[in-house]
């Protein structure tokens, strides 16, 4: 008779087992968030596609055509450039600093003050109301504003941004600052912790969650901002190639900007939400999500 007993598995092959399935289980999860993230999006291009070759409408090429003219706009430069053409470096790359510049000051005002107001038992009292009318404007009215005040140039740009940006990160620093665990406030207190380090080491990571839904919100506002103070006035960017291109019937052109702010918002939230995953991962409703 044979001996069908099944050999005990070394301390070297469970590991290699175990390695294994979780690779294999890590693998079906990417698989399943690319299909429920871009299946949608991918039907939803072939779509526009057979639609825009069908209906043979100038106003709405086909992606294709699309990106054609993408690929003849910006990546039509020297090997020395990487390709990019000079479009790239003369409108592409100031809006890019635009954005950045002005959001990153709004965030830095927007946290020390809000982090001040949050801590202050009265000081919100004071300016609130002002705060109320200030947030109350849609910051493109003021781009014309601006405009007197920095002429054309980045100046408008970043005032306009910093002013619609600067909102959601004050607002919800206060917000985040004030919530903060009332024991250990009375702990810090008993304990005489120095100001500094007990914001720094207490309050504001605590506060962390509802700061970066207000910065998520706020870069959004900094790309539609950046737009717009673009379209107003300014001597290059891209608003300004945006609004050309349709001045002159070039639909193939216009879209292609119209795609590249797309990627640009998508890239800029992709970004944030990592940094964002990274820093909260101690938190226990963030780990769940992440392994959903």
């Amino acid at each position: 008779m044979s001996d069908t007993r099944e050999t005990p598995l070394t301390g070297a092959e469970r590991k290699t087992s175990t390695l294994g399935s979780r690779g294999s289980a890590v693998l079906g999860r990417g698989l399943r968030g690319f299909a429920r993230n871009w299946l949608l999006f991918l039907g939803l291009i072939v779509l526009w596609q057979l639609v825009a070759v069908l209906a043979d409408d100038p106003f709405f090429p086909p992606p294709t055509t699309i990106l054609g003219a993408a690929g003849d706009l910006w990546f039509s430069g020297p090997a020395s450039q990487l390709l990019l053409s000079d479009v790239v470096f003369d409108h592409v790359l100031p809006s890019l600093g635009r954005v950045i510049g002005g959001w990153l000051i709004a965030v830095v005002v927007g946290v020390a003050v809000g982090t001040a107001l949050g801590r202050s038992r009265t000081g919100l009292d004071y300016v609130g109301p002002l705060f109320a009318f200030a947030r109350a404007i849609p910051p493109p009215v003021l781009a014309p504003v601006f405009l007197v005040l920095f002429g054309i140039g980045s100046g408008m740009q970043l005032a306009t941004i910093i002013f619609g940006a600067l909102w959601p990160v004050l607002l919800n620093t206060v917000d985040g600052v004030r919530s903060v665990d009332k024991v250990k406030v009375e702990t810090a207190r008993s304990f005489r912790t120095p100001a500094p380090y007990w914001i720094g080491m207490v309050v504001l990571p605590a506060a962390l969650p509802k700061i970066f839904a207000g910065l998520r919100l706020s870069l959004s506002i900094s790309v539609i901002l950046m737009v717009v103070s673009e379209l107003v006035g300014a001597l290059n960017g891209i608003g300004k190639q945006l609004f050309l291109e349709q001045s002159k019937y070039n639909f193939p052109t216009m879209w292609a900007w119209i795609v590249l702010l797309g990627i640009i918002g998508f890239g800029f939230n992709a970004a944030l939400l990592a940094v964002e995953r990274r820093v909260l991962r101690w938190q226990p409703t963030r780990n769940a999500q992440d392994a959903n």
